[in-house]
């Protein structure tokens, strides 16, 4: 198992009844999938607000954010860098913004 850093925006915190960073323990190759897998079941509050039910695909305004780089559009089952694996920078899960 290893323990991966998650940030949240306030709204999901504020949904998944939590403060602050969260440390989640992630079995098997950590991915962005594997993160989102152990903080569904950690907290089913968010089941499907970052990912869809069915086809589990990320919502079109929700961001993942390693290590000041983009992985939303990385393949989900892709490995997370090391500095996220070794808990030095938490994986970033933003909310984005849209409109003008």
């Amino acid at each position: 198992m290893t323990s991966i850093r998650v940030a949240l925006p306030l709204h999901l915190r504020n949904l998944a009844g939590v403060e602050g960073e969260l440390s989640l323990e992630v079995g098997g190759s950590p991915t962005v999938s594997a993160v989102l897998d152990a903080l569904e079941a950690r907290h089913p509050t968010l089941r499907g607000t970052l990912r869809d039910h069915v086809s589990r695909k990320r919502r079109p305004f929700i961001r993942f954010f390693a290590c000041e780089q983009d992985w939303s559009h990385e393949p989900p089952d892709a490995p997370l860098p090391e500095a996220i694996v070794q808990g030095r920078e938490p994986l970033l899960i933003i909310g984005a913004m849209a409109g003008g």
